[in-house]
């Protein structure tokens, strides 16, 4: 490339006019800016970059700007959004704009560059999930040029290039372009492509392009990018199924890594493009099954050691070794995964493994590069793993001197004259060979033409390596959770802490963006958890035990000002727990006053609080154990602890928060209206905190969340190269929709959870394209749970979406199964992905278990057990040829993309050019809806509004 810093003060280069044109509506305060890899655009640096003006034609905001650069100019750029300061608000997705100037320019004449504003959507081809998976073998972007000739109104011709990117999903020969002449100042133009197989003939969609105005003085030449060829969205299927959940012949008691390959076969013989897990992060804190709760990692980086194939550990497995593993096989081989034994029986394994062949691994080449590479996080998390153990806690505030993190302390612990080396090496050689078997199982998937999808937590265990070595970055004093929604009435407490955006924003994001690389290392597309939490968090004090008492953060408080001239002066009683005398004579009968005395304050006459030594539960316990023998008069120590528990939650019957870091500022409590303080206030009151309410958590926070997630998101996603979706269920402000449109980013849609007012069930059929559709997922219960748990539900699903008036059958026959799957693939959606009870519930042989049991988690409690296992094998499921047709139909008459299996790839080739398999005719939806009804006597043909 031309280098023009070296060049510009040679007065015998020719000098050519660029000149930029974009149209793209900004708000106040904004403007763009051109920068790009030379010199004269800035050399990536936006400050220095060049600055349109905006200039309005019609309804549009067209942007300009002019520089001189040298003929035969080279280079790379792209447009960015700029505060009044040169502060980058958004960038252009995809890749990079590629400019080479046209030969035989000469001195003074003038390019033209016709843009358009590169959305993330135009860029979502371009990522690994597409380019490096679904498109491997047939991906390409070409520049045709010069495809045509403008007549202009000056009766001149202007020489133009036609600028497209076009992915080839089937090869194509050439990129054509047609051309005509609307008037002396307006020329339309189509692009189609002319395709190998029998010459396909396949013309872009929607409307014609145009160009409608050159600029004056007339340029020498012209060069118009319009973005991607314009074709039929591509949309594929995916299965979901958490890694635990799997079940093969060679596991130990749970699934592992190299079990994703008989996944993946499965996955392209049933005809899906993706499969879906859920963390697979290290969450060994707690030593116990509490740690099958794989949204608490020990560590972002490090993988759970529960996935480790101990078999595949060496070639050179002794024969006592084999066979202790085949005893363990069969002793774990349960109907679900038992955690803690399966975890000690496979790290038991492993050391012994490692005490025979620690000399070659560490030593070996392939250990070392991976090292190396990842050393800035392995080498404490060994360090905390060793620590964990030695000190019998996760808990590092436990750990003496080893509180606090420090790079010397963390050489000492790791160092290989330490005598517990060889401990810490057991923890590298650990990941090592996770390392190894998931990046065997994902090439295999990439391979295949399978995406694999990771899931990417919204938080950390405070009990982590993250927090023992960069706790600054999070707010330890708080819990992260969610207001009450259609999963818990009471709220989530997650009990991760939240993060310190203000502290992380100083590195640019660096440990996010570290977590997303890594990520990037093994998935070509993650689902980030709560993507909400980028918005704002829902965040609790510590001592909080549901997820009530919890504010947004950030969000813009109410002032004590703001307060006062609403005429709201009583802080303490709308701020203060709201526990009366009467609510202790109802708990504890005569003796109340004994308990008040010992564990409450009296604040107020007849108001009281718990002491400072009982204001929570796990002080209540101690403390009730400490002075038991005062209380020997009373009813046992249980029911006292039960009474005095729901007093704690009562002492939360609060109107407003108080800012525990500024007492000036006030927070309203979720759902305040369903307290008993709330009743007890004037009317005044009761209709000024109501107003306030509605407006703090439905238009007060707006913009702040808006400009918030435009900082913290792109961070994500512009670190790594893999497709991402974002989980926005819940109580989702009117911000999200438009900033997840902005970025690219790809919505969840569940049906029984419409996004949409009014509607008791989504309708699958007006989902918008960049949106996963699914009939369930892993916070909820599957679709044969959700079909038996409510009869009126389950009716009223059965009259708005079968269109049947009749009764329903009481169990979620395969019929009916397959119904919600086919609503699911005819969807717009970019992505149906279903989880794998629900495939197998369309064959009657795979429903003998109780469909509760198939809930992989209960977000109503805390401390659920996540251990459910598919009841049966990988290996079972290959062979059964019925289950993989059935499935695979169902999407191909759908529309669907599917990967060709061998033999097919000629006939998918055809597809592709325009040979379509026609989706479901209307009789043939009428005919399915009749046989489902006529499961209970009752004919019924009418058609639904499913297509």
């Amino acid at each position: 490339m031309v280098n023009l810093g070296l060049i510009s003060g040679n007065k015998g280069t020719k000098s050519v006019g660029l000149s930029f044109r974009i149209p793209y509506n900004t708000q106040w305060g904004q403007s763009l800016v051109v920068c790009g890899s030379e010199s004269v655009l800035g050399s990536w640096n936006v400050k220095r970059g060049l600055a349109l003006s905006p200039q309005h034609q019609g309804d549009e905001l067209i942007w300009r700007g002019r520089t001189a650069v040298p003929a035969g100019l080279e280079c790379e750029y792209s447009y960015y959004v700029v505060d009044d300061e040169r502060n980058v608000l958004r960038w252009e997705a995809g890749k990079k704009r590629k400019l080479v100037l046209p030969d035989g320019l000469r001195d003074g004449e003038v390019v033209e560059l016709h843009d358009l504003w590169q959305t993330s959507s135009d860029g979502l081809p371009c990522t690994s999930a597409f380019r490096n998976v679904i498109f491997r073998k047939t991906w390409s972007t070409e520049i045709q040029r010069p495809l045509g000739v403008i007549q202009t109104k000056l009766d001149e011709n202007v020489p133009s290039e036609f600028c497209c990117d076009v992915v080839e999903i089937a090869r194509v020969d050439e990129v054509k372009l047609l051309t005509s002449q609307l008037s002396a100042d307006i020329c339309d133009w189509q692009f189609y492509k002319i395709g190998a197989v029998e010459g396909n003939f396949c013309p872009e969609t929607g409307p014609n392009r145009e160009l409608v105005e050159l600029s004056e003085p007339q340029p020498r030449s012209i060069i118009l990018s319009d973005g991607m060829m314009r074709e039929m969205p591509w949309r594929g299927a995916g299965v979901a199924v958490p890694m635990f959940s799997i079940r093969s012949e060679a596991d130990l008691g749970v699934g592992e890594f190299l079990d994703l390959k008989i996944l993946v076969d499965w996955a392209v013989e049933s005809g899906f493009h993706l499969v879906q897990l859920l963390p697979i992060n290290d969450t060994s804190v707690h030593g116990m099954w509490w740690d099958s709760y794989p949204y608490s990692s020990l560590s972002v980086f490090a993988l759970h050691p529960l996935y480790l194939r101990v078999q595949a550990l060496s070639e050179r497995i002794p024969e006592e070794i084999k066979e202790e593993i085949q005893r363990a096989k069969e002793l774990l081989d349960g109907k679900d995964v038992d955690y803690e034994a399966t975890m000690a029986t496979k790290l038991s394994i492993a050391k012994k493994i490692f005490v025979l062949e620690k000399d070659t691994i560490l030593n070996s080449d392939s250990f070392n590069n991976f090292f190396s590479e990842n050393e800035g996080w392995l080498k404490p998390y060994a360090a905390f793993c060793f620590l964990r153990d030695f000190f019998e806690t996760s808990d590092h505030s436990q750990w003496g001197r080893f509180t606090c993190y420090s790079i010397d302390k963390l050489e000492k612990l790791v160092s290989k004259d330490s005598v517990q080396y060889d401990v810490i090496c057991f923890h590298y050689y650990i990941q090592f060979h996770l390392h190894l078997q998931l990046a065997e199982a994902a090439e295999y998937a990439r391979k295949k033409g399978v995406v694999l999808k990771g899931d990417l937590p919204i938080g950390v265990d405070r009990n982590s390596v993250d927090t023992w070595v960069d706790p600054n970055i999070f707010r330890m004093n708080t819990s992260t959770g969610a207001p009450p929604d259609y999963f818990d009435k009471n709220g989530q407490n997650w009990g991760f802490p939240t993060y310190n955006w203000e502290e992380m924003s100083k590195d640019n994001y660096a440990w996010w963006r570290a977590r997303l690389t890594q990520m990037g290392k093994y998935f070509t597309a993650y689902r980030i958890d709560h993507i909400l939490g980028f918005f704002r968090i829902w965040e609790l004090p510590e001592h909080a035990m549901t997820g009530l008492v919890g504010k947004f953060r950030p969000s813009i408080p109410l002032s004590q000002e703001e307060l006062e001239r609403e005429g709201i002066w009583d802080f303490n009683r709308l701020s203060r727990p709201y526990i009366r005398h009467g609510f202790l004579q109802e708990k504890f009968g005569a003796y109340w006053t004994v308990i008040a005395s010992n564990f409450m304050n009296e604040y107020e006459q007849q108001r009281y609080e718990f002491k400072e030594d009982c204001n929570t539960e796990k002080k209540i316990a101690s403390k009730l154990k400490s002075c038991s023998e005062s209380f020997f008069f009373l009813d046992n120590e249980d029911k006292i602890r039960r009474n005095l528990f729901d007093l704690l939650q009562a002492s939360r019957n609060i109107v407003l928060i108080r800012d525990p870091e500024d007492a000036s500022k006030f927070y309203p409590r979720f759902n305040l209206e369903d307290t008993s303080s709330f009743k007890d206030l004037d009317d005044h009151s009761k209709n000024v905190l109501k107003r306030l309410y509605y407006d703090y958590y439905f238009h007060r926070q707006e913009s702040l969340w808006h400009q918030n997630a435009l900082k913290t998101l792109p961070a994500l996603l512009n670190s790594s190269d893999m497709l991402a979706c974002g989980e926005d269920l819940g109580l989702i402000p009117s911000c999200v929709h438009p900033v997840m449109q902005e970025l690219g980013l790809i919505g969840l849609r569940i049906q029984r959870m419409p996004s949409e007012p009014g509607l008791d069930f989504g309708i699958p059929s007006q989902y918008s394209y960049m949106t996963v559709c699914a009939p369930s997922c892993h916070d909820c219960s599957t679709l044969r749970a959700w079909w038996e748990e409510d009869e009126e539900r389950r009716c009223q699903f059965y009259k708005t979406m079968v269109g049947s008036d009749s009764l329903p059958p009481s169990q979620c026959v395969p019929e009916i199964a397959y119904f919600i799957l086919r609503q699911h693939v005819e969807a717009p959606s970019m992505w149906a992905i279903f989880p794998l009870q629900d495939l197998l519930a369309v064959k009657e042989e795979y429903t003998t278990r109780p469909a509760a049991e198939e809930t992989i988690n209960d977000p109503t409690n805390p401390k659920h057990y996540w251990r459910f296992r598919v009841h049966v094998t990988l290996e079972s499921l290959m062979k059964d040829k019925e289950l993989k047709s059935t499935i695979k139909d169902l999407i191909r008459g759908s529309g669907r993309s599917y990967p060709p299996t061998s033999g097919e790839i000629e006939v998918q080739a055809g597809r592709e050019k325009g040979v379509a398999t026609a989706a479901p005719t209307k009789q043939q939806v009428t005919a399915g809806l009749e046989k489902i009804s006529l499961l209970n006597g009752s004919p019924k043909t009418e058609a639904v509004a499913v297509l």
